[in-house]
């Protein structure tokens, strides 16, 4: 076994006491020595507190206690998200490094598990460019060509997963933030729906989601199983699932009405690659005795657009730890633009996306009950040409900005869960995901759908060619 190996395997290994968790953390390490001064998706770490914690899980192990389902698995957390005892800076020089005194929920539920928490991954400052590059820690790379962005935001995680330095990464998702990622990197990426995973304070209205990027679709159901509520302390909680989403790999959906879209939000164009990932799916769902057929219809009104800005750029207000005279130029401008924002508009904004969310819902079940697109309307881009881009013309969106999340914003926005697979590749070798969106609460029907593809065209075997380093 090495660090490619999903976690779930890992972990069973683990409780067989046939690998130790001191010799897969060391491993992983080692991993991050050798492959992190090439890629940057690692930026802080903390190998002695992971080796204590790595040695308490052998130990554990050892005595035969009662363990959690993925004791003395290493995964390291992204750079926006709270860990009692760890400093976060949000990827940026405005925030002063403060040691966070509580977990954020997500990270309590990883921590039940038994994972062994270990170094922070990239982000873009404060999380809303979809490529990993800031001007404190520098540029993210991808492991498949070094020339090219992993995504983001959650890229740092996408690069330490794909490159192999961990078997999972925590990662989170407020437009595409793992879906993106997962695939420019050619990972698994599930956004959960809306209030599926609690949090203290749900980023984003809840259009925020906390999950992880894996390998395999049984590593991301099985880690939803861990982090998922429901919460008695929250003001709202997703319905509870019928069973453990883990039971879902395997299980038959049934004959499955599939849509298929590549027409873009906004209509922007779509370039061939995504394309012919979406045909690819569509033939092998056929195959799998679904009923598949190409639709054509807008997924997400010019106007949704200019509902959610305000809401966005008002969020910069969550940072209460943040010098926003120091933040890069495009934040600076979104922080203004949130200042400016009244309490009125902010309310009304938040009503028409809930009514704009309401005709996109309505589609699922009534029209088809899947529906497929790409993940990215275009390839990854150049590394570091996203954040030229946005530092050169801080009050526009960069146009790759708008391509990376178009297809995948929109469910942020209508809660709705969707997960990115790494059904395909393009002619530069380059990974190519395909994205399907399950009706409200559906995550379980998205595991089924997505083990049957996995299982039919299997992706397992991919590694990045990582050359000299």
């Amino acid at each position: 076994m090495d660090t490619f190996t999903p976690a779930t395997e890992l972990a069973a290994a683990i409780a067989r006491r046939e690998v130790s968790p001191v010799e897969l953390l060391e491993q992983c390490l080692d991993q991050v020595d050798r492959l992190n001064p090439a890629l940057n998706a690692v930026i802080w770490r903390n190998d002695e507190e992971a080796r204590a914690t790595a040695k308490a899980a052998a130990d554990a192990v050892a005595k035969g206690e009662e363990l959690g389902p993925f004791t003395g698995v290493p995964l390291p957390i992204k750079d926006l998200t709270a860990v009692a005892g760890w400093p976060v800076t949000y990827g940026s020089w405005a925030a002063a490094g403060d040691i966070n005194d509580e977990d954020e929920l997500v990270v309590a539920g990883l921590r039940r598990a038994g994972f062994t928490l270990t170094d922070r991954t990239n982000t873009p400052e404060l999380g809303p460019i979809p490529a990993t590059e800031n001007l404190r820690y520098g540029i993210t790379r991808n492991p498949w060509n070094r020339e090219y962005t992993p995504g983001g935001s959650s890229g740092g995680a996408g690069a330490a997963v794909a490159s192999g330095m961990f078997p999972l990464a925590h990662a989170n998702d407020g437009g595409g933030s793992i879906r993106i990622p997962a695939s420019c990197t050619g990972l698994v990426g599930l956004k959960a729906s809306r209030a599926r995973v609690p949090a203290i304070v749900p980023g984003w209205m809840g259009a925020s989601v906390e999950g992880v990027l894996t390998h395999t679709v049984s590593d991301s159901a099985a880690v939803l199983d861990q982090i998922c509520g429901p919460d008695p302390l929250s003001w709202y909680n997703a319905p509870a699932p019928d069973r453990p989403f883990a039971d879902e790999v395997g299980a038959d959906p049934g004959r499955l009405r599939v849509a298929l879209l590549t027409r873009a939000p906004l209509d922007l164009p779509v370039a061939e690659a995504p394309r012919q990932a979406v045909a690819r799916a569509g033939t092998t769902l056929e195959q799998l005795g679904h009923h598949v057929e190409s639709v054509d219809f807008e997924l997400f009104p010019l106007e949704a657009m200019a509902s959610f800005l305000p809401i966005m750029n008002s969020s910069f207000g969550d940072y209460s730890d943040v010098d926003f005279t120091k933040m890069e130029p495009h934040n600076l401008a979104n922080y203004a633009a949130g200042q400016a924002v009244d309490s009125i508009t902010f309310v009304r904004s938040f009503g028409e996306l809930q009514r704009i969310s309401r005709r996109i819902v309505a589609r699922w079940g009534q029209d088809f009950d899947l529906l497929v697109t790409p993940t990215l309307t275009i390839e990854p881009p150049r590394a570091g040409a996203i954040l030229t881009q946005a530092h050169a013309n801080p009050t526009e969106m960069p146009a790759d900005v708008l391509a990376m999340g178009a297809f995948t914003a929109p469910f942020n926005l209508s809660g709705q869960p969707a997960i990115s697979l790494p059904l395909h590749q393009s002619e530069s070798g380059l990974p190519v995901g395909v994205q399907l969106i399950g009706g409200p609460f559906q995550e379980a029907l998205l595991v089924r759908v997505a083990a049957q593809l996995e299982q039919a065209d299997p992706w397992i075997g991919r590694r990045p060619p990582l050359g000299p380093t």
